[in-house]
This record gives C-alpha cells, structure tokens and sequence, in this order.
C-alpha cells in the first residue's frame, strides 16, 4: 500500500519531485485550484522556481449530495457538466442553473479576497501547471483546464499528488501531460491519502499568496 502524506505541504513537495523537468523555465505559472490545492501548489511553485497564483473553479455538487459532482464551472463563463451524473438523475437544467448562479457568487468572492487587486496572470503561450490537493471525479480540473485553453495557454500540465488511474487517463484528452504521484486501487477519497485534512482556510490561502508572490519567483 502507498505511503500516505502527512499533510498537504507534504504532498505538494512529493509532487513537486515528479515535475522535476519544469524546474527553472521563465515560461512556467502554477495555478493551484482553491483552497486545499494551495498549500500543494506552494510547494510545488517554491520548488520550481516559478510563479504561484490561483484559478478559480467551484464544484457544482447535486442537491442533497453536494459532495457528488454534477459539473464545475471557472473563471471566464466556463460551465462543464458531468453528462453521465446529469443523465442518470435525471437533473434539470433549472436546478443546474440555481447551483451554478449560487456557486459564481462564491467564485466572484473568493476573486476579490484571494487576488487582493492583483490581475488574473497572464496565460497566453505560457506552461501552466494546474494543480490541486486530488482528484475524485476531476470535474473541477477539467473546467480549468477548458478556461485556460479559452486563455490561449501553450502547454496545460494537470498535477496532483493521488487520484484514480481512471480519472488522469480521462485528463488526458483535455491537457498536454498529466502527473499524479499516486494512483491507488481501490482510491476510496482523496482525504483518505492524507493523515491531515483539515480544510483549508480563505486566510491560509491569503497567506501563502502573499508568501510566494514575496519570494519573487522568476517570471511573478
């Protein structure tokens, strides 16, 4: 059985080992999904040397389930449905369209709170590495990853420190390389590859913005 991470910064510093060829490169920007993919991409950004900065992406979770993802939306206008859980509970599009608008309420804050007036990081022609703390059903790293090719991205690397092996071979079709440290069988859930999940809070991810952006990362 894999190890697992002690905590989130763990894992991002895992990961980042597995992005070694990335290391150095002027044109490289980590996007960590908010919140629990933060602390992973700051170690990741810290140990390429690069640039960190958040995309922003909200689960659209089925009522009553919310934990079951019916789609994601991004930044950008960017809406992606997970066509089998849509079809299969026969959702319809108002009930889609009233947890979406309540979910861009949410996106819209964290923007102004996690950005703190900065502008969205130019993405054109550049290799963004996306990263988050897992995936289940990779609906949320599939709406980025759609936004940023919609941004003129050159090269979309998907990262993450455990997932299902199904999942990431999905990703595939959406992004030019795709690198999860662990693809344990069975997967369970992400947090079950953590001994430490606590949440990640709105001030965790202000701070740890603040910290790398006061490192003056190549290309930040």
């Amino acid at each position: 059985m894999e190890e697992r991470f002690r905590d989130r910064h763990d894992a991002g510093r895992r990961l980042a080992a597995e992005l070694g060829s990335y290391a150095g490169r002027e044109d490289v920007l980590v996007l960590a999904l908010p919140r629990g993919g933060v602390p992973v991409g700051y170690e990741v950004a810290r140990a390429l040397g690069a640039p960190l900065d958040v995309m922003q992406v909200r689960k659209l979770g089925v009522p009553g389930h919310e934990e079951l993802a019916m789609g994601a939306i991004a930044s950008g206008g960017v809406r992606i449905l997970s066509e089998g859980v849509v079809q299969m509970l026969r959702i319809p599009e108002r009930v889609i369209a009233t947890v979406a608008a309540a979910e861009e309420q949410e996106l819209d804050r964290r923007e102004r709170i996690y950005r703190e007036g900065r502008p969205f990081p130019e993405v054109r022609g550049r290799t963004v590495i996306l990263v988050d703390d897992g995936l289940a059903t990779g609906s949320t790293m599939r709406a980025a990853a759609a936004a940023l090719r919609a941004q003129g991205a050159g090269r979309l690397v998907a990262a993450v420190p455990v997932a299902p092996k199904d999942t990431c071979d999905a990703l595939r079709d959406l992004v030019d390389d795709v690198i999860c440290a662990v693809t344990p069988e069975p997967f369970l859930a992400v947090g079950e590859w953590y001994e430490d999940f606590t949440q990640t809070s709105d001030a965790d991810v202000q701070d740890l913005l603040r910290r790398a952006a006061g490192a003056g990362a190549p290309g930040s």
